[in-house]
């Protein structure tokens, strides 16, 4: 089919006006303006958009669906501690069906505000394989051994056994150990062996709040105590920062950063010292950004400028809806142009489109409107203003039209 539009943004350089883009299958054939492709493609079924803007669907780098149905559920605690024990009493209350019936609602309301894939992190992976995503889909197994770390080989086996059993939805599988405070070193040792073995990506939450840089570095704070209370080995705590610990474990070599099928959430708590690690000349590995959900928590700034001057990936996520409003990336754009305001908006678009494309390893497949890119496009009303990307910054409601795989 030829697709029509107003204005076609491929996010390879200028707007096309009056463009078209021809879907064969699954994945996308021609792109040019109207005349062009009508002319080369005579014959074919149209879809006419109108007034409208056709862009890469969005893509999600980084978000729980589990905890959709805590929506409005958890008020902002005094600490970040506090919060993880109000999420454990929210979640004592959820059966397994709870848990099924967020998962799908919370995929109808990201592929509502225009995502078209989703990484997203679970922490039961024995229910993906009953769970039929109606978008594109990286399943994280999100991984926790705090309260028992004998166990860390069944936890990595079970999840593998069930991620393998998935549903194709033509993304992929990946490993998240949770936290550097409720995943023991050798479960990351074991995800990163898994991961390296299998191809697989791995994901994980980093230095993101200021009690756990209290709790690594100086073995004090609300965290550590809470921990501590609950029987985890608190002998990594009191000697260096989370990130300086972290390479340590995953045996990333001293002035080098991680490898680069890692995928950072947060990164927010850093050092002097942790800046001169991540430096280096070395592959960068990909950072998530959640600014809605960072507010939420009032977390320290986010060294967007800093990370992205040493030459890190940066993207964006929702984080979960235990700590932000819905799943709309479009607002997770103007929250993050709100603390960046130099920032242009087009750099901005990419890092829900070019740049979660490439975190996820699909840099030539994903994230643009490019010949033999999948066919994951969304359209949203455009009145022709100077500026597309702009205007799609701008947008602040459910999408309209959305194709996943060349099906709308």
């Amino acid at each position: 089919m030829i697709v029509r539009a107003r204005v076609v943004v491929t996010m390879d350089g200028p707007p096309i006006k009056n463009g078209a883009v021809v879907i064969s299958g699954n994945r996308i054939v021609d792109i040019g303006t109207f005349p062009e492709i009508s002319g080369r493609h005579s014959g074919q079924e149209l879809v006419d958009l109108g007034e409208q803007a056709l862009l890469p669907g969005l893509i999600n780098a980084h978000c729980h669906l589990d905890y959709t149905c805590l929506r409005g559920k958890i008020s902002p605690q005094k600490s970040f501690t506090d919060w993880i024990r109000a999420i454990n009493t929210e979640k004592a209350k959820l059966s397994e069906q709870d848990y099924l019936a967020s998962i799908a609602e919370g995929f109808a309301e990201a592929k509502r505000f225009g995502t078209t894939t989703v990484a997203n992190l679970t922490a039961f992976p024995e229910l993906i394989p009953g769970v039929n995503p109606p978008i594109r889909t990286w399943w994280f197994a999100e991984l926790i051994d705090v309260r028992n770390p004998s166990r860390t080989g069944e936890v990595v086996d079970l999840a593998i056994y069930a991620m393998k059993r998935a549903r194709d939805s033509g993304g992929g599988i990946g490993f998240a150990p949770h936290a550097l405070f409720t995943a023991s070193a050798n479960l990351y040792r074991r995800c990163k062996e898994v991961a390296q073995h299998e191809n697989i990506l791995v994901t994980t939450h980093l230095a993101e709040a200021r009690e756990e840089m209290s709790m690594f570095h100086d073995a004090s704070g609300p965290l550590y105590e809470f921990l501590k209370s609950v029987g985890r080995d608190m002998s990594d705590c009191g000697h260096e920062t989370p990130f300086a610990w972290f390479t340590r474990i995953i045996g990333a070599p001293a002035g080098r950063a991680l490898p680069a099928e890692w995928i950072v959430a947060h990164l927010n708590e850093l050092a002097e010292s942790d800046f001169e690690l991540l430096e280096g000349p070395t592959r960068k590995f990909h950072v998530v950004h959640s600014p809605r959900s960072h507010g939420y928590f009032t977390h320290s700034r986010f060294h967007f400028e800093r990370l992205r001057s040493f030459g890190f990936n940066i993207c964006l996520g929702t984080d979960s809806l235990a700590s932000n409003e819905d799943l709309s990336l479009f607002a997770e754009l103007r929250a993050f142009r709100r603390s960046e305001p130099a920032l242009s908006s087009k750099e901005i678009l990419e890092m829900v489109t070019v740049n979660a494309a490439r975190a996820l390893g699909k840099p030539q497949a994903l994230g643009r409107i490019r010949a033999n890119y999948f066919a994951d496009l969304i359209a949203i009303p455009c009145n022709g203003a100077a500026d597309a990307f702009e205007e799609i910054l701008a947008f602040d409601r459910p999408v309209d039209w959305v194709m996943v795989a060349g099906k709308t």
